[in-house]
């Protein structure tokens, strides 16, 4: 059964974002109606309330819980490649009414557009609609905290710092378009955080581990999980204290599974984004057909997968998510859209509109985006590299997306010697051009892995949470930044 064509999910946001300000269906059809009686191409009107709780702990002590609700309506109105937006935090008819006009105003004087009938518009059920913070008393929240904090404390002496924190959102929206889309989605969203220091002769190393994804926080704290990640963040904090200065130089470079798909996220999928190549400002502009990658690298968005991170049952303009090859066996595919760029580029949105909140404008966003799996074992790959690196995590990066140039700090890496994984090192800086490392990728390895549930994206001032993976591939000749 589709979760956001049902009336359960209509039904919450109703009952949580429309009656208590006097609201229904028929005065929000009304405003969209009052807005695309003017030269409007499109218009919508986008409904949230999010209600935040986090906890967190440091030095063994829980310094730090709050909890927040923020509710509020966005009425976007669309002319051309001109965007009128206005939003307001009180969802009451005279504040509705108000936005409407201020989003109309960009438009001119021409044609009109008819309003289309209202209907509920179908979507995906990869999530349950549920509260997620509400399966967890707040005693037992703090309690996770402090027991990870002793639990981690007791696996090595040399630990001398410990943070964990604790994360739940839950998020109702309801979408109501021009195009007579009414949906709604009601999202939970968990993430449970460990950050562990280590000191040994005076030199302090951080390591962390996380983990969330669209589900309860009873079930993020199954199994002990939280522990599992205490022990992850501690292994690499102790790691590091052993690590070596980095080589620097042009290299063959391994990145593990997991995580390091950050990189891929980074300095090729913002590229893959619809605004950049509408306005040619991408290095991928203009090359759908065209090869970019070596043979073998297929490269995919999904928004489909249960319980993902940067998942959705529909995206922040009503439409369905779905999996959008981006790169397929080294060719350029196509792009991701939302329904602004797809009009206006002539394709249809692959349901990637995401805003951060009801107060910004939607813009085309990644959901889950990877490396799809190759035919090469892992050690078959190691193997392969005589002299080289081993990157595991990544810490922080930048990227200049026209000319998809990157730089990206290792937070956990090896060298590779002799086809053997050795020394972990300090320091390494993966250099590069997206767009060019695509076509320096030499073998593709079958473990894909999506990470742990972990990552935010930035864009235009958003963030919004998102997914990434890949599995273990070798890259030659890439420049790398080291200590040594």
């Amino acid at each position: 059964m589709d979760m956001t064509a049902t009336p359960d999910s209509l039904t919450i946001a109703r009952d949580l974002i429309l009656r208590p300000g006097g609201l229904d269906i028929a005065r929000v059809d009304r405003v969209l109606g009052e807005v695309m009686g003017h030269a409007i191409d499109a218009a919508d009107v986008y409904f949230q309330l999010a209600r935040e709780e986090s906890w967190a702990l440091e030095d063994g002590i829980v310094k730090e819980g709050g909890a927040s609700i923020e509710q509020g309506v966005g009425v976007r109105a669309l002319a051309g490649e001109k965007t009128g937006f206005a939003y307001s935090d009180e969802v009451v008819m005279p504040a509705l009414e108000e936005a409407g006009r201020a989003a109309r105003a960009i438009a001119a004087s021409g044609a009109q557009h008819a309003l289309r009938a209202m209907h509920p518009a179908s979507g995906h059920d990869l999530y349950l609609p549920v509260d997620p913070g509400a399966a967890l008393t707040d005693h037992d929240k703090v309690g996770w905290l402090e027991r990870v904090d002793r639990a981690t404390r007791a696996i090595d002496p040399r630990i001398v710092q410990v943070m964990a924190s604790v994360a739940s959102v839950y998020e109702v929206v309801m979408v109501a378009t021009s195009d007579g889309t009414l949906a709604a989605d009601v999202r939970p969203l968990v993430r449970f955080n460990v950050s562990v220091i280590a000191e040994q002769n005076g030199r302090r190393e951080q390591g962390y581990a996380g983990s969330g994804g669209r589900f309860s926080l009873a079930e993020l704290v199954a199994d002990d999980k939280p522990l599992t990640l205490a022990r992850e963040a501690a292994r690499q904090a102790l790691v590091n204290l052993d690590a070596v200065p980095a080589p620097a130089g042009s290299m063959t470079v391994v990145l593990g599974p997991g995580w390091p798909g950050i990189l891929l996220h980074e300095a090729i999928g913002h590229g893959l984004e619809g605004d950049f190549n509408r306005k040619g400002t991408s290095a991928f502009t203009n090359r759908i057909g065209e090869r970019v990658a070596s043979p073998g690298v297929t490269v995919v968005d999904d928004g489909t997968l249960a319980r993902r991170r940067g998942s959705l049952n529909i995206d922040d303009e009503g439409t369905p998510t779905q999996c959008t090859v981006l790169i397929e066996d080294g060719v350029l595919k196509g792009y991701l859209q939302d329904t602004l760029n797809a009009r206006l580029m002539g394709v249809h949105s692959t349901g990637n509109g995401r805003r951060e909140s009801f107060a910004h404008m939607t813009l085309p966003r990644m959901t889950n985006t990877y490396m799809r799996a190759g035919p090469h074992e892992p050690g078959e790959i190691i193997g392969s590299v005589q002299k080289g690196i081993y990157a595991v995590n990544f810490g922080g990066g930048q990227v200049d997306i026209t000319s998809g140039k990157f730089v990206f700090s290792a937070s956990e890496a090896y060298l590779i010697e002799n086809g053997r994984v050795t020394a972990p090192i300090k320091g390494a800086t993966l250099i590069g051009n997206g767009p060019d490392v695509l076509t320096r990728v030499a073998m593709i390895g079958k473990d894909l892995k999506l990470d742990d549930g972990v990552g935010t994206c930035g864009k235009d001032g958003q963030s919004v949470p998102v997914g990434v993976g890949q599995p273990t591939v070798r890259i030659d000749g890439l420049t790398v930044g080291g200590t040594g």
